[in-house]
């Protein structure tokens, strides 16, 4: 997927966490929100959106999901939601184009400068996107092994929680030095609700702002726009007559003998 740039559209972002959705549109300035939870479904969620954001205008819909996407659809139902994802008809729900990515992809969208950029989501798990010269990559990095189980069961939730938060921090440290030494990016973005809790940012760090997840939801429009207004004019009809001529075939060129030259 490509980064793209310069957008017209009404966009409504829809980021889908494990505790709610988050809503924002293009010209708003307060996000709106929804509950989400082990009884939200996307039929559920699409309704309740509609009925939420009735007074905004939008033309298409930026969707951050919580479960790996290919091609633009889930491939995998999410842990803390509902059932009935995979497969679900966005576009046909919402009643225009829709756009769904992984909601830590969106993210680092958001938050992406230049060169080449790797996004960890420190969260309930661990989100993983790389970007590289503006293509994303969305990553499932979270679930490589890592001592005795996986790195996300060190510098996710679990391991906050069974580890504190003094070996927590030792453990992130260890796997961005890990990471960088792997994937050698310009900088590593560190997002996710608990991001705040290090006391020190290992080397080319930086936190993401969560917020940023609705800058990257309008920048997956922005190309369909740039691509549109930089498309060249179809050239005019020529008409009947001189299609009829083009479709003669031309007379051959007279060589010196035939001429006498």
């Amino acid at each position: 997927m490509t980064i793209e740039k310069g957008c017209a559209m009404n966009v409504l972002v829809v980021d889908v966490g494990g505790t709610h959705v988050k809503l924002l549109a293009t010209g708003q300035e307060a996000p709106r929100k929804l509950v989400s939870g082990p009884t939200l479904t996307p039929r559920r969620m699409v309704s309740t959106i509609k009925r939420l954001t009735k007074d905004w205008k939008y033309d298409v819909v930026s969707i951050g999901y919580p479960g790996p996407v290919l091609r633009g659809r889930p491939v995998a139902e999410p842990h803390n939601l509902g059932r009935g994802w995979v497969g679900f008809n966005f576009a046909s729900a919402f009643g225009c184009r829709v756009k769904l990515i992984n909601d830590a992809a969106m993210q680092a969208l958001g938050d992406y400068k230049k060169g080449k950029m790797l996004f960890l989501g420190l969260g309930t798990g661990l989100g993983s996107t790389l970007i590289v010269n503006d293509i994303i990559e969305p990553m499932e990095l979270g679930h490589l092994p890592y001592k005795k189980a996986t790195y996300e069961d060190y510098v996710g939730l679990r391991g906050l929680e069974k580890h504190g938060k003094k070996k927590w921090r030792r453990y992130v440290a260890d796997v961005v030095e890990r990471l960088t030494a792997a994937l050698e990016p310009d900088e590593i973005i560190l997002g996710g609700g608990n991001a705040k809790l290090l006391k020190e940012l290992p080397p080319h760090c930086r936190v993401g702002d969560n917020a940023n997840a609705f800058v990257g939801g309008f920048r997956l429009w922005e190309r369909n726009e740039a691509d549109r207004s930089s498309r060249p004019a179809k050239p005019r009809s020529r008409g009947r007559r001189a299609r009829r001529a083009s479709r003669q075939p031309a007379r051959p060129e007279p060589d010196d003998e035939r001429s006498g030259i």
